[in-house]
């Protein structure tokens, strides 16, 4: 592992306190932080879910070291790709080099909100495709015109640019996602332990590239209280498939939720005090080629989490 990571919960937590973990996270010797990007909350028990781009620019105010990114932003339908160039040459200009922009294909739950019809996954893959040229079109600073299959821009220039673009970190959920990350972007992010998805990215890239897991833990003192508050706050971790992605409002994800067990909702999450346990959870991705690995804590007392994560787990990591 070459870079432990904080998850700051968008769902979970207000503006004012995402920027005071990261300040938290930064002060306890985390690398960076990954933010998530959402319209909705998974379920309505989460209640937030804020501007992230907002909440960025107040992150950039409290820190100094600690790098940051998305994770992740969909540029397809709720917001198109080139208001994204220019929100992210933005905030990269804010960090000075430390952030770096997480991009996926989204989920129906925050991008149907302006009536735009959701689109099957290979269409969602080409439009991604097409949103990271005009990105990378727009970040040269020239004047940019763009007539795709998904997306025409007229004329546009972005006059506030960073020193460098910001790093492209694409979300994968297999191999041959995997390859498309190494030719077109700078790092991978991954949700599951899949060796197989690591492998295709560092094959096709030059095996030096950064990798990005988020491991999902429930830490408590207690761990009745730390199962229970998983159980009611991130219930959606139990739905497998393509559900999560293609499920529309958080209503139905709230009735989706109802018949699933404890059991099913907390799969092999960690919950308790127990390091090891904690740590046995990191290993698995690690174990299969993450380099980069963001821990992210379901409520409870985060600045008791952070300590923790500090004094219990680095050291061990």
């Amino acid at each position: 592992m070459e870079a432990l990571g904080f998850s700051l919960s968008s769902e979970l937590c207000r503006p004012r306190e995402l920027v005071d973990l990261a300040r938290q996270a930064e002060q306890r010797g985390f690398d960076f932080a990954l933010i998530s990007d959402h319209f909705h909350p998974w379920v309505s028990a989460q209640g937030n879910s804020p501007f992230v781009w907002s909440v960025l620019g107040g992150i950039a105010a409290v820190t100094e070291r600690l790098q940051v990114g998305t994770g992740v932003t969909c540029p397809l339908l709720r917001i198109h790709p080139a208001v994204i160039a220019q929100a992210a040459a933005t905030t990269a200009d804010l960090f000075q080099g430390r952030f770096f922009l997480g991009l996926g294909a989204g989920e129906n739950l925050n991008e149907h909100v302006l009536g735009d019809r959701w689109p099957p996954p290979p269409e969602r893959q080409d439009m991604l495709l097409e949103a990271i040229e005009i990105l990378r079109e727009l970040w040269e600073g020239d004047d940019v015109s763009f007539d795709g299959a998904y997306y025409q821009v007229d004329e546009a220039r972005l006059f506030t640019l960073p020193e460098r673009p910001p790093p492209i970190v694409l979300a994968a959920s297999g191999p041959e996602s995997a390859r498309i990350a190494a030719e077109v972007c700078e790092g991978l992010m991954g949700v599951a332990p899949d060796a197989d998805l690591v492998e295709a990215f560092d094959g096709a890239a030059d095996g030096r590239r950064p990798k990005y897991a988020q491991v999902t833990l429930a830490w408590d003192p207690s761990e009745k209280a730390a199962r229970e508050r998983l159980v009611k706050v991130w219930p959606q971790s139990g739905l497998g498939g393509s559900l999560k992605w293609e499920t529309k409002t958080y209503r139905l994800f709230d009735d989706g939720v109802k018949p699933l067990t404890e059991e099913q909702i907390i799969g092999k999450t960690p919950c308790g005090p127990d390091p090891e346990a904690h740590l046995e959870a990191i290993r698995v991705f690690t174990g299969a080629g993450y380099t980069h690995i963001s821990l992210h804590q379901i409520g409870g007392d985060y600045a008791a989490f952070l300590e923790f994560a500090e004094k219990e787990l680095r050291p061990r990591l």
